[in-house]
């Protein structure tokens, strides 16, 4: 009898832990998010290369990118020790580093504040915006950390390459619905510049509590001659499209309007735009659904004009083959292909610097080598990244 009931007993754990088995499985399982412009019809299709991907700088993230007019990359960096640094060895609110070499051979160098850099951080902060123009660098800056970032932002400017800068006498700020703001990235030193401006993408802040989706996802466009970066009232606002299709421009901030939302799934508190010149189209790329604990849940996007309109190029949750820690994808325009369908993204993963190698297929066509089928977390030289 005691067996009999042993067996049963057995039995029924057994019936318990594989219906508890089944339902942790349908309760981990996420939905596809919708995406909220119809898909692209110029890129149709993208795929990432995981064998080429490349990672340095553990306890880094934030790596906001620009190419300059000396044929190297600057990008920013928060919280950590940068190129040769770790989360706590040479740890700095917010430092810059210079990237050298090509996508298949190159070296971060600590430029201003981290491990054994070449100059020291002048001031705290984080930075999400990078441009280089006329050899000068400018970086937006918030003042720090979680919901501090959505209190203001200022812009600074570097004459010598990252060494030293200057912070702008004013601010857009939190009140205005203008944080985190991220610049529009064309070729070296802003070569192939659509015009003589500049242009500054703003999220709405409508989540301050801790760096989380923004929802509804809202995104506001300004443009400033690029002579005159450093003064706020050269700073113009969309407004809308008149009745011929063309962007109005205001200098009173509260006319502004979106020029990018996702009312459903919001986006993050990090995007990056770039112009890529081989396919003649604007890219931004965001967070949506969710973001901390960081959900990899990337949104790619395309237009023919900064303001729009956009359409899909991607929009997973999560990044197939990702970590879930990744966020804040940044195209590197020195390392695109001429015809802009071979490229290489920066991106914060497991809170270090990531580079990974994609094509994109346009127009129904492909070009370079197929992506494998990607791992279940990040990996180079075949070792599983911590």
């Amino acid at each position: 009898m005691r067996t009999i009931m042993n067996v049963r007993t057995r039995r029924i754990t057994l019936l318990v832990l594989c219906v508890a088995v089944l339902c942790l499985g349908c309760a981990s399982v996420t939905e596809a998010a919708t995406a909220p412009y119809p898909a692209s019809k110029v890129i149709t299709g993208v795929t990432f290369q995981w064998a080429s991907l490349k990672y340095y700088a553990p306890g880094s993230d934030n790596w906001a990118i620009t190419w300059s007019d000396d044929g190297h990359q600057y990008t920013s960096f928060g919280d950590g020790g940068g190129f040769g640094g770790t989360n706590t060895d040479g740890r700095v609110s917010l430092g810059l580093a210079r990237v050298e070499g090509t996508a298949d051979a190159y070296k971060g160098v600590n430029r201003w504040g981290g491990k054994s850099a070449e100059y020291p951080a002048q001031f705290s902060g984080k930075s999400y915006g990078i441009i280089s123009v006329g050899g000068v660098l400018y970086k937006w800056v918030s003042p720090g950390s979680n919901s501090t970032n959505y209190t203001e932002c200022v812009l600074a400017r570097s004459t010598d390459h990252g060494a030293h800068w200057t912070q702008a006498s004013w601010k857009f700020t939190k009140a205005q619905g203008l944080v985190i703001p991220t610049i529009l990235n064309f070729g070296k030193d802003y070569a192939g510049a659509r015009d003589t401006y500049v242009y500054h993408y703003f999220i709405h802040p409508s989540n301050t509590a801790s760096l989380t989706i923004q929802k509804p996802g809202k995104v506001y466009l300004a443009r400033v001659p690029k002579g005159q970066l450093m003064t706020q009232s050269a700073y113009e606002f969309f407004t809308g499209l008149d009745s011929s299709g063309n962007p109005r421009w205001s200098t009173t901030v509260s006319s502004k309007v979106p020029v990018f939302q996702d009312l459903n799934n919001g986006i993050g508190w990090t995007m990056s735009v770039s112009y890529n010149p081989g396919l003649k189209r604007y890219l931004l790329t965001t967070e949506h659904t969710q973001s901390v604990p960081y959900g990899g849940n990337i949104g790619i996007f395309d237009a023919p004009e900064p303001w729009g309109p956009w359409t899909t190029v991607l929009y997973q949750t999560p990044w197939a083959g990702s970590t879930k820690a990744c966020f804040f994808w940044n195209f590197s325009n020195k390392w695109l292909s001429p015809d802009g369908k071979n490229f290489v993204l920066a991106f914060t993963g497991n809170d270090r610097w990531n580079t990974v190698k994609g094509t994109f297929t346009v127009s129904g066509s492909t070009t370079g080598p197929s992506a494998p089928s990607a791992p279940s977390g990040l990996t180079v030289d075949g070792m599983n990244a911590p």
